[in-house]
Order: structure tokens, then C-alpha cells, then sequence
């Protein structure tokens, strides 16, 4: 039976048909927030099977930049969006900015919503996953009292947590997929920048997301990690009028498999790598470009 199985593969493979395609695709993380600042959002994460594709057609392959971090010293300074990814008809929104320190409104939608900065003015609610299905939303500062704690950026498998006392928040947690073979996980949400008055730096998520900034001479948000899509660390305040700025968003990634029955691609753009491991032929795309099957 599996003889036959295998030889019927075979055939089809010899014949010219064409794949169906697994893939994911992830965009870039947004920025941190400058100075008691938020997480930024992790970039959008979108996976599926049964991917048709037709001989001869370039699909267009789009690899997303992380976006920037606020800059410091001036606070309230936003971080800004992540770049969208694109695997032909499939497209991933880059991730939500995150805020500095008062910066007066909710913290930037994307595939996963960027943290709130801390505000001793208002509370203000984190970035909403949008479109919704490729993340989760960023958390809340929580509180107008001091050390004023910043959010966490939203993850692929979690939303960013809020701000709360002297812990600023954390970001979500990402995904796991082991589409390249192995088990890497993917979309984490950047953690949120040290407060005013002292506390404690929210971690990054897992899944490349940038840990907040702490006092002194690491108040730069720690940036998302590259190809993961992970959002950039919320910046600290330093002393006095000086603040750290956000880190940047990890850019995304694109990454393609089908069974190992069915030929090599025809061409590719952007110096894909290549493995064939597992029952299938698999494409990683760091950086923007295209295939042909």
C-alpha cells in the first residue's frame, strides 16, 4: 500500500504538477515607546497549509522591517509600525508602535498592538491586534500613580501585560512553529521601559521579543530580535529630563515547504535558503524577493 502510495507521489511529481504550499509569514515588530515607554507589538503571524501555486508565476515574497524605536531624550516619543510581510496573497500586518511616557492616546494597532508608556496624566489602553487572527493586543499602563509602569507589547500567543504598581509589563508571548524543520518560536511582544520613580523593566516575550529599558546605562530598549518579528523594549527614564530611547522591532520572515516528491523551484530571488529535510523542501526568505515553481 505505501509502495503504491509513493509511486502514485512519484508519477505526479514527474508529471509537472504543482505543489500545495505550507508557509509562514511574519512581519515586523513595532518599535518601543522613548522613556518609561511601552513595548512595541509583535509583528503579525499567519500559517496554513494548502497553498496553490501555478507554474510559471512569480509569487511575490516581502520581508518586513522592524520598525524604529522612539528616539530619545525626548519623551512621550513614539516608536513607529512595523513593516508588513507578503507571501503572494497572504500578508501580515507589521506590529503596533508602543508610546512614551504620556503620550496622551492608546498605543499603535498592527498584527499584535504595541504597550502603552507610562502616564502620570491618564490611563491609556494598549494597541489592538488588527486585523484581527495574526496577534494580540498590547497591555495598559494601568495606573496614574507613581512609578508610573509602562505595557508590554502584545504577542503572537498572548497580549502584553499591563503595567501594575512597580512591575512594568511584559510582552506576550509568541508562537512556536517547526515549519523549518525545527521548533523556533516566533512573534513576541517587546516588554515595557523602567518608571519614573524606580521598578522593574517588563521582560520581552518569547519569540524575539526586546526587554524594556533599565535605569542608567542600559535605558535603550533592547530591540526585537532580527527574523522573528519581535517587538522592541519600551526606553527608561535616566534622570531628570533624560530618557532612553525604544528599541527597534526584529524584522520578519517568510518561510515556504511542500513535499520533497515535487521538484526544485524553478528560480528564486532574494538568496533564499534552501534545506531538504524531513519529507520536504523547505525556502527561508530574511530578506525580500520571489519564486517560480
Amino acid at each position: 500500500m505505501f509502495a503504491a502510495k509513493n509511486f502514485f507521489l512519484a508519477a505526479v511529481a514527474a508529471s509537472g504538477a504543482t505543489p500545495t504550499v505550507e508557509y509562514l509569514v511574519v512581519a515586523g515588530g513595532g518599535g518601543g515607546g522613548t522613556g518609561y515607554g511601552g513595548g512595541g507589538g509583535a509583528g503579525g503571524y499567519r500559517t496554513a497549509t494548502g497553498f496553490s501555486v501555478t507554474a510559471g508565476s512569480a509569487i511575490t515574497v516581502t520581508v518586513g522591517a522592524g520598525g524604529a524605536g522612539g528616539a530619545a531624550p525626548t519623551a512621550g516619543t513614539s516608536g513607529t509600525a512595523g513593516n508588513n510581510s507578503v507571501f503572494g496573497s497572504i500578508t501580515s500586518a507589521g506590529g503596533g508602535f508602543g508610546t512614551g511616557v504620556n503620550y496622551g492616546s492608546a498605543a499603535g494597532s498592527g498584527g499584535s498592538g504595541g504597550g502603552s508608556g507610562g502616564s502620570s496624566v491618564a490611563v491609556y489602553s494598549g494597541g489592538a491586534a488588527s486585523p484581527s487572527g495574526q496577534g494580540n493586543a498590547g497591555g495598559s499602563n494601568g495606573t496614574v500613580a507613581s512609578p508610573y509602569p509602562s505595557a508590554g507589547g502584545g504577542g503572537a500567543g498572548a497580549v502584553g501585560s499591563d503595567g501594575s504598581g512597580s512591575q512594568c509589563g511584559a510582552g506576550g508571548n509568541g508562537l512556536a512553529s517547526s515549519i523549518s524543520g525545527a521548533s523556533v518560536t516566533y512573534a513576541g511582544g517587546g516588554g515595557g521601559g523602567y518608571g519614573a520613580q524606580g521598578g522593574t523593566q517588563g521582560a520581552g516575550g518569547s519569540g524575539g521579543g526586546g526587554a524594556g529599558g533599565s535605569a542608567g546605562t542600559s535605558s535603550v530598549g533592547v530591540s526585537g530580535t532580527a527574523n522573528t518579528g519581535g517587538g522592541g523594549g519600551g526606553g527608561s527614564f535616566v534622570s531628570g529630563s533624560t530618557y532612553g530611547g525604544g528599541g527597534t522591532g526584529g524584522s520578519g520572515v517568510v518561510i515556504i515547504r511542500y513535499p520533497n516528491t515535487y521538484p526544485d523551484a524553478a528560480s528564486t530571488t532574494g538568496s533564499p535558503t534552501f534545506t531538504n529535510t524531513g519529507g520536504y523542501k523547505i525556502y527561508k526568505w530574511t530578506s525580500s524577493g520571489s519564486i517560480t515553481f
